[in-house]
């Protein structure tokens, strides 16, 4: 099928952002469909006879189109993705899924999406009847699946799985929902297989763009804070690893050829134990050094999961001979991780930001320099590379090489790898043994001044450290001149060239700016404007847990002074409305005993009246009426009272 020819399709696959789908959905996106078709070989002849112009300018027609979720809804949309949906009901999944030619759900990374892809596998089984195109179905799944099986050959346990012991294999307790997914879809494909295929990809340990599981390792390396790189248990057991672009290409395959074989193995070929894989690792970006630890103390990590040491610690033998006998890849990383650490490396430090800094400070003495480098090194977590500090260093580290060493026979023979290291440390007793002799020699001779040539060899060396080639450093002071610099940063197997500037060696050379301000005081912010933010992990978990507990101690003390004067303002608002109650009831009373008074003295008149003149009447009247005894009492006592009163004549 030639590529140009080919129409396109539109592939859904979940948790774009995560690592997996992030990696699977960019190599998808770039794919035309159809290509893995043609074989590898072919398409690079291809190339070769096109123009560079014209192979760089891939046809936009005929290419997989990404749509998908996202794990994170705040998440930014892919720059891969043609669209990304926030999907709030069953309905309207299955609405985007039937839009799709090629659904893919990755189940490698959160179990919680296990529920979903069978709902998904499921839902759409239903809907064949309404397909406009035949659709695939790819779950991917992980080997963990296999953790638990046993052995082709029990007596050869060297022997390999392979795609046909598939219906054999028994899972890790805790992967027994992927299982039964895996099961479920095979099953839902068998129906209608024209109109519907399923297929489950069962994915080694994903590695490379950035790392999964493996970002633990490599992080302790890059942060060259720990002398060795833990490996949990004695690390002899066999972990299948694949490439994530590699598993991205195996989808490819499985989408364009729709194989017979429905059941297929993603692992590439190494056969490299844990150990090997963490050595590797450590040689790489790291100490040099593993440590071997306990099983439990993976579980101490903050950072690893428990599916995470489940894979760890997993012990499988698998071959993907259905991959090499079918499908066309351009493998990544084909031998496995440990034949390509050093493009592996390069993945994980440039899918990371985690790119070296190297500033050379140079000027004068007294100007500020060592000042303006430790704050530089603060800022952006650099090392200080300052030439008094790299020469004891140095000196103390060749005396530890050749200071005699004492044996503990209890140990002897069960670290190989530590055996293999000491091995190399020993060959190179007798070197430092020179170079230790020549630099106190030479220190001896010139009043503890060290010649250039010992300088820059103690600076080379300091500079191709791995905490140097990580992070990155700020050199102070040093070189002072011309012909140090040269003899620094020049190739050595290059030659002086007199016409141009001698070629440099990129690994430890500084990188180069301008800054114009001399004022020391602005420095730092021009060359952090400059070099711009940190391109490092930032504040360790132990920085946060610190900061946190100052901001959480400087909250409760603050709570507290707050508490303590709403407390006092309450006490005097108390005693406050208390004294004003106490004055208002002493004026109240003041001024109902001047009322009394007033009403005592207004009545005396009316009571003098009443005593003299009605008083002697009212008596007759009553008298009368009890003589009398009239119907009305009141209106004879009323009547009397106004015939006899003695102010009416």
């Amino acid at each position: 099928m030639a590529a140009g020819a080919a129409r396109s399709r539109r592939i859904f696959l979940n948790h774009l952002d995560s690592y997996c789908g992030r990696s699977i959905g960019e190599y998808l996106s770039g794919c035309v469909v159809g290509a893995s078709l043609e074989s590898v070989e072919e398409e690079e002849e291809e190339n070769e006879n096109r123009p560079e112009a014209e192979v760089s300018r891939r046809p936009k027609e005929g290419l997989y189109q990404i749509v998908g979720t996202l794990s994170k809804p705040e998440s930014t949309k892919p720059r891969f993705a043609e669209e990304t949906y926030a999907v709030s009901s069953q309905k309207e999944l299955l609405g985007y899924l039937l839009e799709c030619d090629v659904i893919l759900y990755n189940i490698t990374e959160d179990a919680n999406q296990i529920e979903e892809a069978t709902w998904a596998a499921s839902a759409l089984h239903t809907e064949i009847e309404n397909f406009a195109t035949p659709k695939i179905f790819i779950l991917i799944s992980t080997v963990m699946s296999w953790a638990k099986s046993k052995p082709p050959d029990p007596e050869d346990p060297e022997i390999p799985f392979t795609e046909e012991d598939y219906r054999k294999r028994k899972p890790h307790p805790n992967f027994m929902d992927h299982i039964n997914a895996e099961k479920l879809v095979l099953k839902l494909g068998k129906t209608n297989k024209h109109a519907f295929s399923t297929y489950v990809v069962a994915s080694g340990i994903q590695y490379g763009a950035g790392e999964g599981v493996l970002h633990y390792f490599f992080k302790i390396g890059w942060l060259s804070e720990a002398t060795a790189i833990p490996v949990f248990g004695q690390g002899n057991n066999y972990i299948p690893t694949i490439h994530v672009r590699d598993l991205a290409a195996v989808l490819q395959n499985v989408a364009d050829h729709r194989p017979s074989f429905h059941y297929i193995l993603a692992v590439d070929e190494s056969t490299d134990a844990l150990q090997a894989v963490i050595k590797c690792i450590s040689k790489n970006i790291g100490p040099g050094k593993i440590e071997k630890v306990p099983e439990e103390d993976a579980f101490l990590s903050k950072e690893l999961t428990q599916t995470h040491v489940d894979m760890l610690l997993v012990n499988l033998r698998m071959e993907a001979m259905f991959l090499k006998e079918t499908f066309n890849i351009k493998w990544v990383a084909q031998a496995g991780l440990v034949e390509n650490i050093e493009q592996v490396v390069e993945e994980y430090k440039q899918s990371r930001g985690l790119l070296p800094l190297k500033v050379y400070i140079h000027g004068p003495p007294g100007v500020g320099k060592s000042t303006i480098a430790e704050e530089i090194c603060k800022h952006y977590k650099l090392h200080h590379i300052k030439i008094k500090d790299v020469i004891s260093e140095s000196i103390a580290k060749l005396e530890k090489i050749v200071a005699p060493k004492e044996v503990d026979f209890d140990d002897v023979g069960q670290e190989g790898e530590e055996g293999a290291d000491d091995e190399e440390e020993g060959e190179n007793i007798e070197e430092a043994h020179e170079l230790l002799a020549g630099i106190k020699e030479s220190m001896e001779q010139n009043a503890g001044r060290l010649d250039d040539q010992y300088v820059i060899k103690l600076f080379k060396d300091k500079l191709k450290s791995m905490p140097c080639r990580n992070q990155g450093y700020v050199l102070d002071g040093f070189p002072k001149t011309y012909e140090q610099a040269r003899d620094l940063f020049n190739l050595e197997e290059e030659e002086e060239a007199t016409d141009k500037i001698p070629k440099y060696d990129k690994i430890i050379t500084p990188d180069v700016a301008k800054y114009e301000d001399s004022e020391n005081r602005f420095i730092l912010q021009e060359l952090i404007k400059e070099i711009g933010e940190p391109r490092n992990y930032g504040l360790t978990d132990e920085e946060k847990e610190i900061l946190e507990r100052k901001a959480a101690e400087e909250s409760l003390a603050r709570e507290a002074k707050e508490e303590a004067e709403r407390e006092l303002r309450e006490i005097e608002e108390r005693a406050e409305r208390a004294a004003n109650l106490k004055e208002w009831s002493k004026y109240l009373e003041e001024v109902k005993k001047q009322e009394q008074e007033l009403l005592e003295a207004q009545s005396i008149p009316l009571r003098n009246y009443l005593m003299r003149h009605v008083m002697p009447t009212l008596m007759q009247g009553l008298n009368e009426c009890c003589k009398i005894r009239p119907d009305d009492p009141v209106d004879f006592l009323a009547e009397y009272l106004f015939k006899n009163n003695p102010d009416v004549k």
